[in-house]
């Protein structure tokens, strides 16, 4: 095969699985309501499914092997009647995240490189081996839920001070909830109110930790910029929030980090008329001659679209040039 058409294929490979990967996570996100609808188990099941064969296709065996350890923790939800918890879905979305994460290197400008992927996938091999052990406890009744009543030694002043509201957690799970409905209703200014609603009453749940606060007022200045599609939103405003809203379970005086994802999307619009004198001179970048540093100029400055045609125009070149 030439590599114009494996290059096609590749690309292929990706928009379906980029398809799957948004299957999978809003299954992640819906969980505990997910379980109790076997066809929405079944839907996840078939996404990790399509992704571990179209991998192992075109031989990506990192990408195969993650998408295979999904496959198998969605095929025990399938088969046995599970009782979710934040643990549970906490260790799904860490090895939802390495499949993503290894799906992004695939479609950047120097693809999927071996070793890296090993890396990531060692990485996360503790996260799926947790998973595993976690899944048969939760099948033989000796999860969380079932040590639940065994005693703890009580909290020091300090600690107690610390503690969240015991309606922190399932408050902040139904306003997610909320905002993913309404990121699916269509995008107009009555809609993105209320998904700034839904980010003041997230704001005043936990009064006393400002990072929290501050997370919650980057997300909504982020749905506030109308350049921001819901499509674009709702993935990295719903996961970010839920993720914090598990590390401040597991340790309340935890710091928490707007990714760069989120941050991105904080950034204000250029006035119409700077636009358009932008769109019509040519952009320039000035680029070292170190290889690495020069590819990370490229990706910050080119769109996808620009990115691909720049990757074919430079494939092109070193054969003739070879």
């Amino acid at each position: 095969m030439d590599a114009g058409n494996q290059q096609r294929i590749v690309g292929y490979f990706i928009e379906e699985a980029k398809e799957h990967l948004d299957t999978i996570e809003q299954g992640l996100l819906e969980l505990p309501s997910v379980v109790t609808d076997p066809e929405r188990v079944n839907e996840m099941f078939r996404a990790a499914h399509s992704v571990k064969g179209g991998a192992a296709m075109l031989g990506f065996v990192s990408l195969q092997k993650t998408a295979h350890k999904l496959e198998d923790s969605f095929k025990v939800l399938k088969e046995n009647d599970i009782s979710v918890d934040e643990k549970l879905e906490t260790l799904f979305l860490r090895g939802y995240d390495t499949l993503k994460d290894l799906l992004d290197k695939l479609q950047g400008p120097f693809g999927l490189q071996e070793e890296e992927a090993e890396k990531t996938v060692q990485a996360a091999e503790p996260c799926f081996v947790e998973l595993e052990s976690y899944l048969k406890q939760l099948m033989t009744g000796s999860g969380e839920s079932a040590t639940a009543t065994a005693p703890t030694p009580s909290p020091t002043p300090q600690q107690a001070q610390k503690q969240l509201s015991p309606n922190f957690a399932p408050q902040v799970k139904d306003c997610l909830k909320q905002m993913l409905q309404v990121f699916k209703q269509q995008e107009t200014s009555h809609t993105r109110q209320r998904l700034q609603k839904h980010c003041k009453d997230l704001f005043v749940l936990d009064p006393g930790n400002k990072t929290w606060q501050e997370l919650v007022k980057i997300s909504n200045k982020a749905i506030a910029n109308p350049q921001n599609s819901y499509h674009t939103l709702a993935p990295v405003v719903i996961k970010e929030l839920k993720q914090a809203s598990d590390q401040l379970q597991q340790n309340q005086g935890c710091v928490l980090t707007p990714s760069p994802t989120l941050q991105q999307l904080i950034k204000k619009t250029p006035p119409a008329a700077a636009v358009k004198a932008a769109n019509n001179k040519p952009k320039q970048i000035t680029l070292t001659v170190e290889p690495k540093a020069a590819a990370k100029t490229i990706v910050q400055a080119f769109d996808n679209k620009q990115l691909r045609q720049l990757i074919k125009f430079l494939a092109q070149a070193a054969r003739s040039s070879s």
